[in-house]
């Protein structure tokens, strides 16, 4: 596969979300406004962090940097998506599908690796907190960001290098609404049984065993903190209800789409919103609803940004 590629196939065909006009405009009105909301809501996340002060710990960090990720994961398909309701000819590019597919996967295994990065801060802070600072220190965090892009880029390049160079000279109707690896491998001209194995064992197994590791971590957390006292155990699992949500929201999709081979088109494009459309919108409702000291920072920023405007 080390050759150049010599496709003939320049362009790929996406399939529509909706035929009928009414739920068309519903789906452009739904997804307009839940975008809307990922930028929103995502962006004031990241604000916030940066401009309070009191939110300088690296909890609020990787917070911040998760956000900015799900805003990135959701840029990858929702604007094309939006833009491709009304649209009767749903044509992507070849070189377009690569991008998207390759940015898809940077952002998701960055995304996981971000999970991972969390549940280790609230491991440290929770089970070592006298020890929490020295080793939750600046450079940790920066090493531990830095490390997460690194592993989204080796999960992406690890199948893109793959399915850049495959053959495509026949069918290019993707069965979906966007471009991904086990859905354009099938379009190659040649058995792809082995690749699709491939993708399998970077996504899915991948996503399986972070899911499983992060759901064991976080339960080794309550059972440490319950050997304390039972007023530790109900305030660290009110700490860590919103990240284990957040952890289920993103993988279900994950192993769904991956994992389990080929799904039906309906539960394919229901399972890519969920993790596209909805998850991105919903984590900063729950970091922030069950966050108290997030809550508190976007009242005194509020109060802030208002009175300026008054001064102005």
């Amino acid at each position: 596969m080390g050759h150049v590629n010599d496709s003939v196939v320049t362009e790929f065909v996406l399939l529509g979300l909706a035929h009928s006009l009414g739920m068309q405009f519903f789906l452009f009105l739904l997804f307009s406004l839940f975008y809307l909301g990922i930028i929103l809501g995502n962006l004031f996340i990241v604000s916030t962090v940066i401009f309070d002060p009191h939110l300088h710990s690296p909890m609020y960090f990787l917070l911040a940097n998760l956000s900015l990720i799900d805003l990135g994961l959701s840029s990858t398909t929702v604007p094309r998506m939006i833009s491709d309701l009304f649209t009767d000819c749903k044509v992507i590019s070849f070189h377009n599908c690569m991008i998207q597919m390759f940015f898809i996967h940077v952002m998701g295994g960055v995304e996981m690796a971000l999970l991972i990065a969390m549940a280790y801060d609230r491991y440290t802070a929770i089970c070592k907190p006298l020890h929490y600072l020295t080793i939750m220190n600046s450079k940790m965090c920066v090493f531990l960001v830095i490390a997460a892009w690194v592993i989204g880029v080796i999960h992406a390049v690890s199948q893109f290098v793959f399915v850049i160079n495959l053959p495509f000279c026949g069918p290019n109707t993707v069965e979906s609404f966007y471009c991904d690896f086990p859905r354009v491998i099938k379009l190659a001209c040649m058995d792809t049984y082995r690749l699709e194995f491939v993708v399998t064992a970077n996504s899915g197994f991948i996503s399986m065993g972070t899911f499983f590791f992060l759901i064991v971590s976080y339960i080794f957390i309550l059972l440490t903190v319950r050997q304390h006292s039972s007023n530790d155990l109900s305030k660290a699992f009110f700490t860590l209800s919103a990240h284990i949500t957040v952890v289920v929201l993103f993988f279900a999709p994950c192993l769904f789409l991956y994992v389990w081979p080929f799904p039906a088109k309906s539960l394919d494009k229901f399972f890519a919103i969920v993790d596209f459309v909805v998850t991105p919108v919903l984590n900063p409702a729950i970091y922030t609803l069950r966050n108290k000291d997030m809550k508190v920072a976007m009242r005194r920023l509020s109060r802030q940004v208002v009175s300026s405007r008054e001064i102005t």
